[in-house]
């Protein structure tokens, strides 16, 4: 975790009052950097400067971390926008500057935790359904904006059952994991990976084609074929392969296309590399729709 000490030059005689755990690093900036207070993921800010100048930073934006306020006085009008605050009165005791701290830290561990669990699949950690429609819906608004492709891409475990049924469930959990890590090591950081269904995920790619959508997939589904899985007492790997469909928006002049729409067409060009023998990634617009 990452607190970050904000003061007019840099230098806050805080800093050498707290007592940091392992895991904790702090950092001290001057003002000229906090607008820039992002970049560094802080779990806790604490602002050391004047009242009025942390009532302007804090009335423009929501602070998705802690945040702690030291002051003389604790003031009747500051608003503040964060995952959680407290204020501390100055000069600070060091027991107490401590423990606020820590509460801090703790209470924004918890929320953290509590939003990671509504969003992710407990047994893959990846987004959920969800998620996945909330992300979806705001990269196809950004789409639709600044005429930027979105594509999708949803791939499906081809015979994920017998697996299921030859070595049992717990070596189907296990797939699934592998099948969902080798996925995140190749997603962008600006990629949504999302666990679909029981043996199905989807990857939404801003900013991509469904052409270079294609290739992702395609290095993907080769490297599922070479992959080693031998489940326990087994000699041999058992072969896994995956079948996939890609759709892009927009993909039908003039359709009213939305998140469910796209998602739709991925499921059409998944299906047809399913009737068509798995182990393939059919692209939705070289579909044909008419036939």
């Amino acid at each position: 975790m990452n607190i970050i000490l904000y003061s007019e030059n840099g230098n806050s005689s805080l800093a050498d009052e707290i007592n940091l755990d392992d895991e904790v690093q702090l950092r001290q900036f001057d003002l000229s950097e906090l607008e820039n207070y992002k970049q560094y993921n802080p779990s806790l800010m604490i602002l050391d400067f004047d009242i009025n100048k942390i009532r302007e930073f804090c009335a423009v934006r929501k602070i998705e971390c802690s945040v702690l306020v030291p002051c003389k006085t604790i003031p009747e009008s500051l608003i503040v926008r964060a995952l959680s605050y407290d204020y501390i009165k100055t000069p600070a005791d060091n027991t107490e500057l401590n423990v606020r701290i820590r509460a801090l830290l703790k209470t924004y561990e918890t929320k953290r935790e509590l939003v990671r669990t509504a969003i992710c699949d407990e047994l893959t950690g990846l987004y959920n359904r969800k998620y996945l429609h909330h992300r979806l819906d705001a990269e196809i608004s950004r789409s639709k904006r600044y005429g930027t492709p979105v594509s999708c891409l949803l791939i499906d475990i081809d015979y994920f059952k017998i697996v299921n049924d030859m070595y049992g469930y717990d070596w189907g959990d296990i797939l699934l994991k592998k099948i969902a890590q080798m996925l995140n090591a190749l997603v962008r950081k600006e990629d949504v990976l999302t666990r679909y269904g029981d043996e199905e995920f989807i990857v939404i790619l801003p900013e991509t084609t469904e052409q270079q959508a294609m290739i992702f997939a395609e290095r993907f589904r080769k490297d599922v074929e070479r992959m080693e899985f031998i489940p326990a007492n087994e000699e041999e790997r058992h072969p896994i392969t995956v079948s996939g469909g890609v759709a892009s928006f927009p993909s039908i002049e003039e359709a009213e296309e939305d998140s469910n729409s796209l998602i739709r067409y991925a499921e059409h060009a998944l299906y047809n590399a399913k009737q068509s023998g798995k182990n393939k990634i059919i692209e939705f617009s070289k579909m044909n729709l008419g036939g």
